[in-house]
């Protein structure tokens, strides 16, 4: 078994601790939204939402940012778990966050910087970087990069490498690159997403990611796929893929622990998320992204980890939920606080609050993302 890091026992300090769910007052659960990840997000989503009213919280569906903030505006939600993805309306890099802030709503997890730079893996690489964390070996390649540029990155970066988006998540438009012949179709392919590219060094070995909650560091999960790696099938539609959770043992467990929780400070990341790192086959880690609002479907490695933990589903989202309360000694500087707005204190004494059938509803019409499906 793996020795026991002393802030795993850690549980949401400072974080008040909800035993009423009145309490939340009505919850907006959003989900959905218009970004590569929607599939994923409904499906936590609606996992979230049923967990939630099992433990008696009046939480409704909501999908997507516009019809979120028009309800907001009518003052018919107290605060809101975001169980969006991604971004471009995926709800994940900052923009909601800022737009809640500005209404004075509270909400879940990071707030605008966190989530901002988590997002961005070039920018989370670079303030990793400027800490003396490990990170793999990268270039940031721009939108539009010329044939000469990019072959000149790999020579740069050395094969095996990487090449994704730089901000997407659920490894959409990733792909593994051994040899320079499989280089432009794998840049074909994570063009086909907004934003830059970025290439890093394949890192051979074990495929690790810790969740936080609170500051609860969570026993790390190895994860192993059937397939060559840890991509989109192997997520969330395969029932091969081995969780091995713990995944060290003594003082690799607690090494791994707290690089993960000094990786999520040093981004400004707050109330919930999970690090994925890579392990290579010396024993050295290196940081790969932090997801600032974790998938939590059926296949997600937040409830597993919980899991171990003994701590179950349900005690996981009432958990995140507390964290739009406001935070008291984070450590980390941003967004300490979740105001209570007035119309947040509206919604939750009831008054100025439609009927149900007037509310949004994901599950009633969730329409066609924007930006695609996968």
């Amino acid at each position: 078994m793996a020795a026991t890091n002393p802030e795993s026992r850690i549980v949401n300090p400072g974080a008040p601790r909800i035993t009423d769910p009145a309490q939340f007052g009505r919850v907006a659960v959003v989900m959905g939204g218009s970004s590569a990840e929607r599939e994923v997000s409904l499906d936590s989503g609606r996992n979230v939402l049923a967990a939630l009213t099992g433990r008696g919280v009046d939480a409704h569906a909501i999908d997507g940012i516009p019809a979120l903030l028009d309800a907001l505006r009518a003052g018919h939600f107290a605060r809101v778990f975001n169980i969006l993805h991604g971004q471009h309306g995926g709800g994940e890099d900052g923009v909601l966050q800022g737009a809640l802030e500005s209404l004075n709503v509270p909400y879940t997890g990071s707030g605008v910087l966190g989530s901002a730079l988590s997002m961005d893996k070039v920018r989370s690489k670079r303030v990793w970087q400027s800490l003396g964390l490990p990170t793999p070996k990268f270039v940031a390649l721009a939108r539009g990069s010329g044939a000469a540029a990019i072959h000149a990155a790999a020579r740069q970066v050395g094969f095996p490498l990487i090449v994704k988006p730089a901000c997407e998540g659920s490894s959409v438009g990733v792909t593994r690159v051994f040899e320079e012949g499989q280089l432009d179709s794998a840049v074909a392919l994570a063009a086909r997403y907004p934003g830059d590219l970025l290439m890093e060094t394949l890192i051979e070995g074990e495929e690790m990611t810790v969740a936080i909650l609170g500051r609860q560091v969570l026993p790390s999960i190895h994860i192993v796929p059937k397939g060559a790696f840890y991509d989109y099938n192997a997520k969330y539609v395969a029932e091969d893929t081995q969780y091995l959770c713990p995944g060290l043992e003594g003082a690799a467990e607690d090494e791994l622990r707290a690089l993960a929780l000094e990786a999520f400070d040093a981004l400004g990341c707050h109330g919930w998320g999970r690090v994925d790192v890579m392990r290579d086959r010396s024993g050295r880690n290196f940081l790969l992204e932090v997801n600032t609002a974790p998938g939590m479907t059926s296949h997600s490695l937040v409830p597993k980890a919980a899991k171990a933990a003994g701590i179950d589903y349900e005690e996981v989202c009432w958990r995140v939920l507390e964290t739009s309360f406001k935070e008291q000694g984070t450590g980390n500087g941003e967004r300490g606080t979740c105001r209570s707005s007035d119309a947040a204190n509206r919604a939750s004494d009831g008054s100025s609050v439609p009927s149900a059938e007037r509310l949004p509803d994901a599950a009633r019409s969730p329409g066609d993302p924007d930006g695609g499906t996968l």
